[in-house]
């Protein structure tokens, strides 16, 4: 099979394509996972130049996202058949191989039932960020319906699948976006307030549309100035959220006084830590997301797709930023 290898960190070009045999099942309780389509994520990125995130280190076949179709089952697996179609969020962080490749083997409590509406390309696509946004919104959060919520960077991956959980679950949204063409993107998935943070007081903007108390809950999907800024934004006893390292370099005074509840995202945890627990639940969060993927509450938004031997083309891209959506490796 063809699979992508990363042997050192750099940039892009230490992507490698190479032929490796076909996976085989070893425990009673694998599937074999024929790969239509697999996401790229900023973590990819971060691995290609940092190197693992496991003590396994390289090389390694990266890519958390997965799509495909059944090719073959262990002995004991009766969730699944050969022929079905499945969805999951596993591996690529060292250790267990990723899935840009052409298959991967996988326990089956790892896999979930694809969603039917969504395509292989779209469902590969989906997994990381749609956990870690429920696990933001839902989990750390505790969203509810009424609430105001801020969304910052609501054209991206995780931002726009955030606004239409919390749009889904009663919430109104404000967001912030770069452009005129992402604020059209975001108030079609329900935003009912765009921040064209270039051009405004994104603060005085939020304070405006809450008449001065502030957002409920902020999610920062951008980075340790966003997350500062952030802070007076935020209605007293409010939630902030980041799904990235907040810096050693943040004043919480303000956070302090407002009596904020801050919280922090990493949906990689239970594979880096190997709580099966945790990624039991993660497999409950993905089949809630399909029931709203199902009733068209939640859909996914694939702005780039590539072949798997251009996947440095794909990380280049994504490097760039302001990518709108997500994108994808299709490989069947």
């Amino acid at each position: 099979m063809q699979a992508i290898e990363i042997h050192e960190t750099g940039d892009p070009s230490v992507l490698q394509l190479v032929e490796r045999p076909l996976p085989q099942i070893t425990a009673p309780t694998e599937v074999l996972v024929k790969l239509a389509a697999a996401g790229i994520n900023p973590v990819d990125t971060k691995i290609r130049r940092n190197g693992a995130m496991l003590a396994a280190g390289l090389p390694l076949i990266p890519g958390c996202d997965g799509a495909g179709a059944i090719a073959a089952v262990g002995a004991a697996v009766t969730r699944f058949q050969p022929g079905d179609a499945v969805w999951f969020c596993h591996g690529g962080l060292g250790g267990a191989a990723g899935n840009h490749a052409e298959y991967r083997v996988i326990d089956q409590a790892l896999v979930q039932p694809k969603p039917a509406t969504l395509s292989m390309t779209e469902a590969a696509a989906a997994p990381l960020v749609l956990l870690t946004a429920w696990e933001a919104l839902h989990e750390r959060a505790q969203l509810a319906a009424g609430q105001q919520v801020l969304i910052h960077g609501g054209a991206g991956g995780v931002g726009h699948v955030a606004m239409q959980l919390a749009v889904a679950a009663g919430a109104r949204v404000c967001t912030t976006v770069s452009s005129p063409e992402k604020a059209a993107f975001a108030q079609a998935l329900g935003a009912e307030r765009c921040i064209n943070y270039r051009e405004e007081d994104v603060v005085a903007a939020v304070r405006e549309w809450t008449d001065g108390r502030g957002v409920d809950i902020a999610l920062d999907t951008v980075g340790p100035a966003v997350f500062q800024q952030t802070i007076p934004a935020v209605a007293h006893y409010g939630d902030l959220v980041t799904i990235l390292d907040p810096g050693a370099s943040v004043d919480f005074k303000e956070a302090r006084l407002r009596n904020l509840r801050l919280s922090l995202v990493l949906m990689l945890t239970p594979q880096v830590r190997n709580l099966a627990t945790a990624l039991a639940r993660q497999g409950d969060i993905l089949n809630r997301c399909a029931a709203l993927i199902a009733r068209s509450a939640v859909r996914i938004h694939v702005s780039h797709t590539f072949p798997l031997a251009q996947v440095a083309d794909a990380h280049r891209v994504l490097e760039l930023g302001h990518v709108t959506g997500k994108l994808a490796l299709v490989l069947d």
